[in-house]
């Protein structure tokens, strides 16, 4: 039995209990699964998968357990819920990329550590295609992501049809990309999409903040009683349009002063609560935001460092989880390898955990908006962590420095990379492997405020130890493709420094065996610009307002031709090539044998009128000339060592 497989390219039947139209869809999925490896589905057969829903025996957490018992003749999937079996199909695919035509035999337990996994797109201030939606509900729900967080309505734009008011979406209405909204249809459309690949729409509707496209659509804010009318009619409608999913999020985070009237928000969101909750639905907020008492609210979606739980009420931890902000890179690492909610796993009070993709600054395509957010990798990496549970601490503690003993990360990156370039191959991801990337870097030295000033290293060449100004400065090594000497969160998430001080030059060095002479790309930045931010591009010539540069084989290389060439900060002027993911890597030339990268490293204030976040950090790889893949062959070793280098 343990050398046996079940093959998966023959005549095959389904014993599967009634699935309803709104129901995960096991039985498709498993025809799907047959048919792309070969095989048929054929009643006849004798060959057989047979689905079941019982209670799944050992396992901690019932509601999205399974059990997956495979022999040569046949596969018995016993799960607690239709969702469960569609998970089980989700591992047999992915048992199956392994061997192909078949899957080993062998049985498995197995359940979420938590029941909510999943990530938010703001379509209010963005938008995404219908069919990009669905696409990615279709491509995450392999990896057993279970929530959609649909954020529809910001100052920007109200994204949902209302046919009680359809001014909502006129193009009066929005102040960016006019006229782009979800139809109702999609939107039950979506939610039935959702729900066939074991997902669950969580739809925002925030009131009474983030509310600007309300007031150019009805000349009132909703905090006056008009608007309260309004808004319990649009809600209304709204709890219509989904009323296939059980939950609605309403926001009540940031209030500004525009957004008040002559109501005040402590009557204004109770109401709205107990009416929504009169439709049928359970209630989502954010907090930081309205203050509720535990009755009063059916879930806590907790943003910011300050978010915290209420007691005795489902909890959604989001708090460091904004990907929006994070680099291709170290924060991967973070992602994966940090806790959530600082518990091992879930319970009644900590339901799990949900990504957010926010692009205050403006993004002109799908491709910009999953690429810059760098969308499958945090995905894939969350997906994991919420499954599993566990993590080293939560990001305060942990932050995003990868380490030598961080297998599990190494491991979850050999398969990210595997299906990356399987499964994900036409999705568009700036990430290659960094578990082999090393590097060297030297304690900081004081610039005074003077980031042109050169320091030993730059001055007198690499070595173990310097002395400046009867001090002496050391190095420590650094792992993988991108590091945070401070993070742009500064020391909240800990940082390669353990106390970064402004007005400081570091350097970093490594040396790049190539095994022959080889054009290769490099990628590389040294301020990852946050989707959130209205910073200002690099001035031309110069790869930020830091004055980093980065020496390859002792030659200087310059930034590319920066396509923004404004002055005055704006959101609503798109990021183009600022950032590294979005632009081809910079054309280089491999000598055969060592190649020297030196890189130094300065930073002034940690706030510029430039930059509002400066992130003191770096992201450097070689990469094919293409930047789709890293390049193969190559040993990063900044003691120029070939052995004990990573696959």
């Amino acid at each position: 039995m343990k050398d046996s497989c079940f093959a998966l390219n023959r005549a095959i039947a389904l014993d599967i209990p009634y699935i309803g139209d709104n129901d995960p869809a096991v039985d498709e999925e498993l025809d799907k699964l047959i048919n792309y490896h070969g095989g048929s589905v054929d009643s006849s057969s004798d060959i057989l998968i047979r689905v079941s829903l019982d209670t799944v025996v050992n396992a901690e957490f019932q509601d999205e357990a399974y059990n997956l018992n495979i022999r040569p003749q046949s596969i018995d999937i016993k799960a607690s819920t239709l969702r469960g079996a569609y998970w089980a199909v989700q591992t047999l695919w992915q048992l199956a990329e392994d061997n192909s035509l078949s899957v080993n035999c062998g049985e498995i337990t197995d359940w979420a550590a938590f029941r909510v996994r999943g990530y938010t797109h703001d379509v209010g201030r963005g938008f995404i295609e219908f069919s990009e939606l669905k696409n990615q509900i279709d491509k995450l729900s392999r990896y057993k992501i279970n929530t959609f967080h649909w954020h529809l309505t910001e100052n920007q734009g109200w994204r949902i049809e209302s046919r009680i008011f359809p001014q909502l979406v006129a193009d009066e209405s929005f102040t960016r990309l006019h006229g782009k909204y979800y139809t109702i249809e999609q939107a039950k459309e979506l939610v039935w999409y959702a729900n066939r690949h074991g997902m669950t729409v969580i739809p925002e509707i925030d009131m009474p903040g983030h509310s600007q496209a309300f007031r150019n659509a009805m000349g009132h804010s909703m905090l006056t009683p008009e608007g309260l009318d309004e808004m319990k009619q649009i809600m209304t409608e709204a709890c219509e349009t989904f009323a296939e999913t059980p939950w609605m999020h309403i926001g009540t985070d940031e209030l500004r002063t525009e957004d008040r009237g002559t109501l005040d928000w402590t009557s204004f969101v109770p109401e709205m609560v107990s009416h929504i909750r009169s439709k049928g639905k359970k209630v989502v907020s954010w907090n930081p935001g309205y203050s509720y008492s535990p009755a009063d609210i059916d879930m806590i979606h907790m943003w910011s460092s300050s978010g915290r739980p209420i007691a005795g009420v489902p909890t959604i931890d989001s708090r460091y989880h904004y990907a929006n902000h994070f680099d291709n890179y170290a924060d991967i690492v973070s992602l994966y390898k940090c806790n959530i909610a600082e518990q091992e796993k879930g319970s009644n009070q900590y339901a799990g955990v949900i990504v957010s993709f926010w692009n205050d600054r403006y993004l002109p395509s799908d491709d910009a908006i999953i690429r810059q957010n760098s969308l499958y990798s945090s995905m894939l990496a969350i997906a994991e962590r919420a499954w599993l549970g566990g993590g080293d601490g939560y990001f305060p503690k942990v932050g995003t420095i990868l380490k030598e003993s961080d297998t599990d990360f190494f491991d979850w990156e050999n398969r990210f990379l595997y299906h990356k370039a399987h499964y994900l191959n036409n999705e568009p991801i700036a990430y290659v492997r960094q578990a082999n990337v090393k590097w060297r870097i030297t304690d900081a030295f004081p610039n005074h405020g003077n980031l042109t000033a050169s320091f030993p290293p730059e001055t007198s060449g690499i070595d173990d130890s310097y002395i400046y100004n009867g001090e002496v400065y050391g190095v420590a090594d650094a792992l993988g493709a991108g590091v945070y000497l401070r993070h742009v969160w500064g020391t909240l998430v800990p940082g390669f420094y353990n106390n970064p001080q402004p007005n400081h030059t570091a350097y970093a060095y490594t040396y790049v065996y190539s095994p022959i002479e080889q054009p290769a790309g490099l990628m590389v930045e040294f301020q990852n610009y946050s989707r959130s931010e209205s910073d200002l591009p690099p001035a031309q010539g110069k790869w930020d307002y830091k004055e980093s540069k980065i020496w390859l084989n002792d030659m200087e290389l310059v930034p590319p031709v920066w396509e923004n060439v404004h002055s005055v900060k704006s959101n609503e002027i798109t990021l183009k090539n600022e950032n590294l993911a979005a632009r081809k890597p910079i054309p280089v030339t491999l000598n055969k044998g060592w190649n020297k990268v030196f890189m130094k490293l300065p930073i002034g204030a940690f706030s510029q009128n430039e930059i509002r976040l400066v992130k003191w950090m770096f992201n450097c790889v070689f990469t094919t000339p293409d930047g789709l893949d890293a390049l193969d062959g190559l040993v990063y070793s900044p003691d120029k060592q070939v052995d004990n280098q990573g696959d």
